[in-house]
Parts: C-alpha cells; structure tokens; sequence
C-alpha cells in the first residue's frame, strides 16, 4: 500500500485542495510539506503528536518535512476553535516555547542536509513592513470571504479583535514564502485550519501564477467529540515533567472503547494488518488492544524503558496487586510533617496532584481523591507519619495514580 492510501486507510485525511496531484506528489516522494505549531506552551501536547507522526509516515516515504515555528504568528494568536483572545504572550515566552519545541520534535523527525528543515516565521513576519504587505498580498484577499471562513465567523457574537482577523493573512504570507524560499508545495493541518490553508493556496495561484496544494488531516476527537489528549479541561503534555510517562500512559490506557481502533490507526506505526487483529474484541477483551495503545504511544514518545515503566506499574494497578514501584512518586521528609502529621491539602500541592489548597479543597469535597482505595471528603483530614513507611497510594480521579513515601 503506497503512502497516501495508507493515510486514507488510517482516517487520517479529512480536505484536500486536488486529490489527484497530492496523490501522485506524496506517493512518488515529491512533496516538500510544512506543518506550523505556534509557540502558546513550553511542550507539544499529545494532540501535536499527531502532526508529528503525519511528519514521520510522509518523510519515510521519500517525502520532505518543514516544521515551521510559529515565533512571528503566535504573537497574533489563531482564533480557530477559540471563544475568546489568547493570552498575549512576550517575545521572551515565545522564544523559550520556540526552544522547548525544537528539542522535542529532534525525538520525531529527522532533520538536516536534504532531509526535514526547521524554520521560525518569526524569521520574516518580523522583518515585514506593514505597507508593503498590503501593497503586495492585501488586495489577494476578500474580507467577504474572510468573514465567511468558519474560524472568523464562529467568534462574531463574541468579539474578533483586528490582531486576530490577521492570522489568516500571516498563515498564508508563510506558505507564500516558503513556496518561494524553500520549494514547499504542500500545507497540512487540522481541518479545523482549511480556511487559513486555502488563503496560502490562493495567495501562491494570484501572485504568481503557480499552483501549490493544502490538505488536512482529522482531528483526533473522543466518541463525544471532544478533542483527545485533554483530561480534566488540562492537556497531556509530551514533556515528562509536565505529564509523567505513567500519566501518559494511564490517559491512552483510559480511553472509551469506541475510541481504541481509532487512535491505533491515526497515532501508531503498527500495521494495519496487525490492528485487525484487535478490532473484533468487546468488552474487557479490549483492555488488551488499550494496554497496547498505550504502551505503543508511551514507547514513541518516552522510550522503551519508561513504557516498560508504565506497564508495569499499570498492570500493578489494575491488577488490584497494590502500588507500583514505577509510578510517579514522592518523598517526604520529616520537615514535611507538624506533629507527626500532614494535612491532606499540603500532601497534594507537594505531590502536585493540585495546584493550590482551593483547588484541592474542590478536588476532595466533589469526591475525586482516593487514599488507599478509600474515598475521602474531609478536606482537613491529616494523615499519619507512620502510614507512608509502606508507601501510601493517591487516586485523583479515574487515571491518576501517585506514590507517597518517606525518604
């Protein structure tokens, strides 16, 4: 099966601009593609991964890959999906992210002489002069259409700033420079972005006469529709101090029966032939093709050891054999405990299982914090110095699991 029927096979495509071009350039080893990712956080999230693993199915099949840091467009801020601005952020955030990015995708995509490129838009959207680009691009748009594209018009009710109504005109200017630059002639990205793309296409056909090619590839979404790689309104990072290799694992461990085929086609390299082995299985047959997915997922993203880790210490956990010695854990000190005991919000601020006291307070009166398989709801419990000589387990919710113990 060649590249591009794979990537139908898998559900990955969701839009292309002409089916049968991007067909042949993917499948012969002739697309030179970029994919952007603005710089909002310090981590790619799982929900990046899929970009990623898109990058890496096309670059082994002959196929060139841009990553393309977004330092100049994160400065305006993509409304797609939004219902609100996004934070501003400074040039010094931005450029920190810009890093943290860079050495994450290294684990991914292979990069040098005639092979993926990195490239920051910062690198010319901050040079541009204002009046030029109007001169040279502005009059290739209609604010008509513009207005029309599903990311304008879903934030009308709410307020669309004139910063934001410009990430359309950036998005396409970077297509329009590296057509010119770096011989790209393809764009991916979520479907969620097809608006954005087809202003890149058309500014490459009106300036200069050319034809260049978008596609976009599904979002990855839970049976409800929301988007995967989010719990409890946070994202699952890829960055390991952001999201532990055992919550990453514990995540895609979790995830709805309905959603396993799925997410085994559009985030593994495991053949197709192998994943119809798991697509007959029900009920808690299926655990088999979710410990799989996320023992796959983990291994990509974190490594054969830690993956091992996280099986280990998952089948621990399900298996109802008590704590494992590989989830994510802490130790306390004496300076820890007043009295020979702790309060039951400052154990999870230090283990980081809540960010403050108000919202462990929430996290423990609405019920979401085991002890020991025990549900507790005193938000002013204490708990003993002697119980953590063993190790004490902390359940938050339905996938977090914590080890406490004294050094």
């Amino acid at each position: 099966m060649k590249i591009y029927e794979e990537l139908r096979a898998r559900g990955l495509i969701a839009q292309v601009t002409d089916e049968d071009k991007i067909r042949e350039l993917i499948n012969s080893g002739g697309a030179t593609f970029y994919i952007g990712f603005d710089c909002t956080a310090d981590s790619l999230t799982a929900g990046h991964f899929m970009a990623l693993s898109l990058m890496k199915r096309l670059q082994d099949a002959g196929n060139r890959p841009i990553a393309l840091i977004g330092g100049g467009t994160t400065m305006i801020g993509d409304p797609s999906g939004r219902t609100d601005m996004r934070r501003m952020l400074t040039k010094e955030d931005i450029d920190h992210n810009a890093e943290c990015f860079r050495r994450q995708m290294e684990k991914f995509i292979e990069f040098g002489e005639g092979k993926a490129m990195m490239l920051n838009n910062a690198d010319w959207l901050l040079d541009l002069n204002y009046v030029e680009l109007l001169r040279e691009v502005g009059a290739c748009f209609s604010v008509n259409n513009m207005l029309r594209a599903d990311c304008y018009r879903q934030r009308m009710e709410r307020g669309l700033s004139f910063l934001e109504f410009n990430y359309m005109i950036m998005q396409s200017y970077d297509f329009y420079h590296m057509y010119k630059n770096y011989g790209c002639n393809m764009q991916f990205g979520g479907n969620d972005q097809w608006s954005n793309m087809l202003g890149g296409t058309e500014l490459i056909r009106k300036k200069l006469g050319e034809d260049a090619f978008a596609m976009t590839i599904e979002l990855l979404t839970d049976s409800h529709g929301n988007k995967m790689g989010k719990t409890a309104g946070n994202a699952v990072w890829l960055d390991a101090d952001k999201t532990s290799p055992f919550d990453f694992f514990q995540y895609w461990r979790n995830v709805d029966d309905a959603d396993v085929i799925k997410c085994m086609k559009m985030l593994t390299f495991m053949p197709l032939e192998e994943i119809a082995e798991y697509e007959g299985l029900e009920g808690s047959s299926l655990n088999a093709a979710k410990e799989k997915l996320a023992y796959e997922l983990t291994l990509l993203v974190h490594g054969r050891d830690e993956a091992e880790r996280a099986l280990d210490a998952a089948k621990s956990v399900f298996g109802g054999a008590g704590a494992a010695e590989n989830m994510p854990s802490t130790e306390l000190s004496d300076e820890d405990f007043t009295d020979g005991e702790i309060g039951l919000l400052d154990l999870l601020i230090k283990t980081k299982l809540a960010p403050s006291r108000r919202e462990g307070r929430t996290l423990v009166t609405q019920g979401g914090i085991l002890i020991d398989g025990e549900r507790v709801t005193d938000s002013a419990l204490t708990v003993e110095k002697e119980r953590f000589a063993d190790g004490v387990i902390i359940k938050k919710g339905k996938k977090t699991y914590h080890k406490v113990k004294l050094k």
